[in-house]
């Protein structure tokens, strides 16, 4: 298997995706560059929020751009590690609280067993 399982990002996919729906893609793009300008959070601390949810959502291509967007804004190695730990306690969290519909199924099964 020599091919990767994501594509590189290359001008030429970049080029395609905006001759299939421009107008869509600059509608994205002013609201991107709306969501992650300075306003009540900073631009490195949306950024790094990002890469959290990156990691959350496990988007390669995502990790990298923000990855580098965090340390353009400022972000030291220490800082996006923490964020990814964050989103790395997060995804656990889901799994754990989840379990309550693992453990109120068994419980249901228990008692019909029961009755």
């Amino acid at each position: 298997m020599d091919q990767p399982m994501y594509p590189a990002a290359t001008k030429e996919i970049a080029k395609r995706r905006e001759e299939l729906a421009p107008e869509i893609l600059n509608t994205f793009r002013a609201f991107s560059h709306q969501v992650f300008a300075e306003g009540a959070l900073p631009s490195k601390t949306k950024e790094l929020i990002a890469l959290a949810v990156a990691h959350v959502t496990q988007c390669p291509y995502c990790i990298r751009s923000h990855t580098s967007r965090a340390r353009l804004r400022g972000a030291s190695a220490k800082e996006i590690m923490e964020a990814i730990w964050v989103a790395a306690e997060m995804r656990a969290g889901g799994a754990i609280s989840h379990s309550a519909l693992a453990i109120d199924t068994m419980q249901e099964e228990e008692s019909k067993k029961s009755a």
